[in-house]
């Protein structure tokens, strides 16, 4: 039999805050507010959920993040608190952190709730979703993925690295069967009239579909040291500004500081 994996995981990229936890069995989850309400809600929802779960740090295999493309501020949030829980568990010993994409969590929740609540592929073929994420200033970012299925968990690669475009210049990865994104009432008169044609899901990264990829991922050897909890960013910046390092900061010794 095997072994039943434990994880955290939670995802601040975009308006709204998720966070779930499992035991391998059952699964707890929150969600609330994004943006910069996250920095401040973040940490003590996550000790109030693994509290409900009964689960310490130290039992964790992984903690799991959505690490972008999206909001500078909620990815920098995410991968400051990650790295602070990782490092401060199992009295500093340590625990692996886990990024994932978060279009690759956008793509697996439209692909959940199109295939039903069981989760499943709708047949056995393989199954094409295209994520497409907002990233303001008049663009989105666009992302396919390729999902099969696994004995025991969810099975996806990405099909090209994320781009950054504008809405009338999408075109669909090949063999779509689904778009999932939160574009769609955003930019509905800016998106190409062909795409009317195709099924489409409104959908966010949640932390219960980071839930879902994460053993796959865990088991193909995405586990990493928490130094390497690091954001991904498609649209340019080059540095951060004083005072966001300072928070940067911050949030890592706060997360420290309460995970011992």
């Amino acid at each position: 039999m095997p072994k039943l994996l434990k994880f955290l995981a939670f995802d601040t990229s975009t308006e709204q805050l998720s966070i779930a936890v499992t035991d391998g069995v059952r699964v707890w989850q929150h969600s609330g507010p994004g943006g910069a309400q996250a920095s401040i809600t973040l940490i003590p929802a996550i000790f109030a959920l693994l509290a409900e779960s009964g689960l310490a740090l130290g039992e964790l295999d992984a903690i799991a993040f959505g690490r972008g493309p999206g909001s500078f501020t909620g990815l920098r949030t995410a991968c400051a608190v990650a790295q602070g829980l990782a490092f401060g568990a199992n009295d500093g010993a340590g625990i692996l952190v886990l990024p994932i994409d978060t279009l690759m969590a956008v793509a697996e929740e439209a692909r959940y709730q199109w295939a039903g609540t069981e989760g499943q592929l709708v047949d056995d073929s393989r199954f094409t979703v295209t994520a497409l994420l907002d990233a303001r200033m008049n663009e989105m970012y666009v992302q396919g993925y390729e999902f099969s299925s696994g004995r025991s968990s969810v099975l996806c690669r990405s099909i090209k690295d994320c781009e950054l475009i504008r809405p009338e210049n999408l075109v669909p990865e090949p063999a779509t069967r689904l778009l999932a994104g939160n574009v769609f009432g955003v930019y509905a008169e800016r998106l190409p009239a062909g795409l009317a044609s195709f099924a489409h899901r409104q959908a966010l990264p949640t932390a219960t579909a980071l839930l879902r990829l994460a053993p796959a991922l865990a088991a193909a050897g995405h586990c990493v040291e928490a130094a390497l909890a690091l954001p991904l960013y498609v649209r340019d910046k080059v540095a951060l500004t004083t005072e966001e390092r300072a928070q940067a900061r911050a949030q890592v010794e706060l997360a420290t500081g309460l995970a011992h």
